[in-house]
Order: structure tokens, then C-alpha cells, then sequence
């Protein structure tokens, strides 16, 4: 990379960390629950629209995820490994809810507001926007059209989810770093081992490989209760802020005009897919003793990191909707072109 070039990544990178930091700052001002992650997002993606040019460095990003995942691992306590008997009901009815969600937002795109079959279908997809945008490739699809329907939702998650999760169980203690944190010599010789595997993670394509890995090793350490591994809120903080700019961030890949022409399809089908989530977070918090927001976590219909992110900030369990979160990015890496082939056929030649 040329200095010219390094230079202007630089002052990209620095207005977009001040622009996230404004707003996650005014957000927590305001009072907001999840405010340093839903403010940064909320102002980078509106600055990024107006022609902002915001910027999240891939190194960067990678090393947010480790940071994250380090940090969600403090959220699991050593009670967790007697919660795990829980999961596999709500496992069961997790593969109900892909099912009604991805079937009401097709219905939605398709009959509503009138897409191709195959683009309302991988617009309908809940989540896992990379590879869905590889098998839409070969299907003829209109792939902008696909990936700003897929940021919104995203973007209308982290946006509202906050406020239903509160709604529902309270007030939480709130941005996830209330715990006290580790001494030096913990954190010194846990980072190394997190790091080790998140890369093993990242090696074997796990979901979400360098956030996951780095998270379960932290989690697993803080379950064991022999040690602990939870960073200072002061180095948890910016990752927050930065999470929110990398969401936000998205929006760089689209026009002004492409937002507002997929505004309304896309948030109707939204709609019509997070009220499938609701309805079986709803059924699975009757049926088995778990909180409904950390139910509506687990079955929402975003990012893995986001959604497990946000567990961790709203005082929930994060292991529970992680392992929900990979369990159907999984089932959709490995079923969907067999489903893709069933409900559209072959590709066009």
C-alpha cells in the first residue's frame, strides 16, 4: 500500500470512528439500551448513505472479532454446562423458525412487491449474505437488489431489538462490562489461547471462525470457574463502537437511490419474517424455562456476531445464542443449495 493511499485510509478510518463514537455516545446520553453498538451503526450507516466516505479496514475487522469474542465469553458463567439439557428443544423448533421465517419473507418479496422468485428467495434468506450471494450468482438474481434487502434487515435488528429484549425483561445493567475484570496475568495468558483458536476456528471454516473460536475459548475458561477471562470495560468499550461502524459500513455498497427503492419491500418482508421469530421465541420461553428475549436472540434472523454481541451487552446468555446462531448458519451452508435446487430448479444456462 502507497503512502498517498495508507494516508487517505487513515482519515477514512478516523472520521468513521468519530462519526460512530457521536453517535453511540448521544445514544448512551439518551438512554438507549445496546447505545454504543445501535448509536455507531445508526450514524455511520446514515453518514455512509449521504456520501461519507467510511471505511472498515479487513485486518481491523478481524481483530474486532477476537477482541469481541474474548470479551462475550465473560457472559458465561459456570452455571451454563446445567442450562445445556435446555437446548435441544428449542434446537428442534430453531429449524421450524428458518423454515416459517424464510417462507414469509419470500412470500412478502415475491407476491408483494412483485421480485423474481429468485431474488425474493435469497432476499427471504436469513442471513449468511456471502453465500448467499455466491449461489444467487449463478441463479440470475439482482444481487444489489439481494444485498440491500439483507444490510436493512440487519441494520432494523440492531435497531429494535434492544428496545424489544428490554421491553420484555426489564432494564439491563448495561453495555455487557459490568463484571469485574481479570487481573493482567489472567488476561496475559488467556488472549494467547483465544487467539489460537480463533485461528484453528478460522482454519476449519468454522461460522463466524475468528469471532466463535476466540468466544467458546473464553467461555470455556469462565464456565470451568478455575479461570476467569474478562477484559476491562475500558478495551471492550471501542469494540462496541466499531462493531456498530462495520454494520453501518454496509451501506457503502449501495446508492441512496437502491435504499430507497428496496426501503419498503425490504422492511415489510422483515416483518412478515421477525414476527415468525417472535412467535417461536414466544412458544419455546412457554415450553422451557428461558427468557424470552434471550429465545428472540437465538431465533432472530441476523449476524451471528451481532446476535450473540448483543447478548452479551443486554446481560443474556451468550452461549445460548451463539450456539443457536451457528447451529442454523451451519443447517444453511449445508442445505441450502439442495434446498435452492428443490425450490427453483437448475440454474439457467
Amino acid at each position: 500500500m502507497t503512502s498517498d493511499k495508507l494516508t487517505k485510509t487513515a482519515a477514512h478510518l478516523s472520521l468513521t470512528i468519530l462519526i460512530a463514537a457521536c453517535g453511540g455516545g448521544l445514544f448512551y446520553l439518551a438512554g438507549l439500551p445496546a447505545a454504543w453498538l445501535s448509536g455507531a451503526m445508526v450514524f455511520v450507516a446514515v453518514a455512509t448513505l449521504a456520501g461519507a466516505p467510511t471505511i472498515m479496514p479487513d485486518p481491523l475487522r478481524d481483530a474486532l472479532f477476537v477482541v469481541i469474542g474474548v470479551s462475550m465469553g465473560a457472559g458465561v458463567r459456570p452455571d451454563v454446562v446445567e442450562r445445556i439439557a435446555e437446548w435441544p428443544v428449542s434446537m428442534a423448533l430453531l429449524l421450524v423458525v428458518v423454515v416459517c421465517v424464510t417462507l414469509a419473507g419470500y412470500l412478502v418479496l415475491h407476491f408483494g412487491a412483485k421480485w423474481s422468485r429468485e431474488t425474493a428467495f435469497f432476499g427471504a434468506i436469513p442471513g449468511a449474505l456471502s453465500y448467499v450471494i455466491a449461489l444467487a450468482t449463478d441463479r440470475g438474481a439482482d444481487l444489489p437488489r439481494i444485498a440491500s434487502s439483507q444490510s436493512l434487515r440487519l441494520f432494523v435488528l440492531v435497531a429494535i431489538l434492544p428496545f424489544a429484549v428490554v421491553s420484555t425483561s426489564g432494564t439491563v445493567d448495561g453495555e455487557g462490562g459490568m463484571i469485574e475484570a481479570s487481573s493482567w496475568f489472567e488476561i496475559i495468558i488467556g488472549l494467547p489461547l483465544c487467539l489460537l483458536a480463533s485461528l484453528v476456528a478460522h482454519k476449519l471454516n468454522v461460522p463466524g471462525g475468528l469471532m466463535t473460536g476466540a468466544f467458546f475459548m473464553s467461555a470455556g475458561l469462565n464456565a470451568s470457574g478455575v479461570w476467569t477471562l474478562v477484559l476491562p470495560f475500558y478495551l471492550v468499550l471501542p469494540c462496541f463502537v466499531l462493531m456498530g461502524a462495520m454494520i453501518g459500513c454496509r451501506f457503502g455498497a449501495m446508492t441512496f437511490r437502491q435504499f430507497v427503492s428496496v426501503l419498503g419491500a425490504s422492511i415489510a418482508a422483515f416483518s412478515a419474517a421477525f414476527l415468525m421469530s417472535i412467535l417461536g421465541a414466544l412458544l419455546i420461553s412457554s415450553l422451557v424455562d428461558i427468557p424470552f428475549g434471550q429465545a428472540l436472540l437465538a431465533y432472530a434472523p441476523g449476524g451471528l456476531e451481532v446476535m450473540t454481541l448483543l447478548a452479551f451487552i443486554l446481560d443474556l446468555d451468550p452461549a445460548f445464542v451463539a450456539a443457536h446462531q451457528i447451529a442454523r448458519f451451519t443447517g444453511m451452508i449445508l442445505l441450502l443449495p439442495l434446498i435452492t435446487g428443490l425450490v427453483l430448479g437448475r440454474p439457467k444456462s
